[in-house]
C-alpha cells in the first residue's frame, strides 16, 4: 500500500500502473489481485484510510471542559500539530486524499464540519467568543492547514510544531499588537 500511495501521489491515478506497483513491491500481479480487486480498489482504500485517520485526529482535537486558560494555547497548538504530523508522516496518502482524489473536496468539507462541531461545543464550554460564524472559522482553519501543508510543511520550511504555534496565535490573538 505504501508503494501504491507513492505511485499515485507522484503520477496520479491515471498514470499509475499496477505493473509498476507490483514491480516496485517485488510481487506478482496475481499476488496484487489476491488483496485488491483493481487499481480503483487500492486507490479508494488509501483514501478511506486517510479519511479515517484525519477524522480521528480532528475528533481528538476537541477541547474537553475544565481546561485552565493558562494551558489552553499549548493544548490547541498540540492538537493542530497532531493534524500536521498526520500530513507529514503520511504525505503520499495525504496528497491523494486531500489534494488529488475526486473525494478531496468532500474530505475537506467533512473536516470543516467536524471542526465546526468541535468549536460549537468549545463555545458552549466558554472557551471562545460566541459571536462568530463558526462555519467560516472552521473553513478558514481547513484552508490554512491545506495551504501551509503544501507551502511550508512539505517543502521542509516549517515543522508541525512551528506551524501549529503560529496558527494558534493567529486564530486566538490575531495580528493586532496589544501593548
Amino acid at each position: 500500500m505504501k508503494i501504491a500511495a507513492k505511485q499515485f501521489a507522484l503520477y496520479g491515478f491515471h498514470e499509475t500502473k499496477i505493473s509498476t506497483i507490483v514491480k516496485e513491491a517485488n510481487v506478482t500481479q496475481p499476488t496484487f489481485y489476491l488483496y485488491f480487486k483493481s487499481k480503483e480498489a487500492i486507490f479508494h482504500e488509501l483514501i478511506d484510510l486517510f479519511k479515517a485517520k484525519l477524522h480521528t485526529r480532528v475528533e481528538q482535537s476537541r477541547l474537553t471542559s475544565g481546561i485552565e486558560a493558562a494551558g489552553m494555547l499549548q493544548r490547541i497548538a498540540n492538537n493542530i500539530a497532531m493534524i500536521f504530523q498526520l500530513f507529514q508522516e503520511n504525505d503520499h496518502v495525504a496528497r491523494i486524499g486531500f489534494f488529488l482524489s475526486e473525494d478531496a473536496i468532500e474530505i475537506k468539507k467533512q473536516m470543516a464540519e467536524q471542526i465546526e462541531e468541535n468549536l460549537t461545543v468549545e463555545v458552549e464550554n466558554g472557551y471562545f467568543h460566541p459571536n462568530f460564524d463558526l462555519s467560516i472559522v472552521a473553513s478558514a482553519i481547513v484552508g490554512v492547514i491545506e495551504h501551509l501543508t503544501l507551502t511550508k510543511l512539505w517543502t521542509g520550511l516549517k515543522t508541525p510544531d512551528e506551524l501549529s504555534k503560529e496558527i494558534t496565535r493567529l486564530f486566538l490573538y490575531g495580528l493586532i499588537r496589544k501593548d
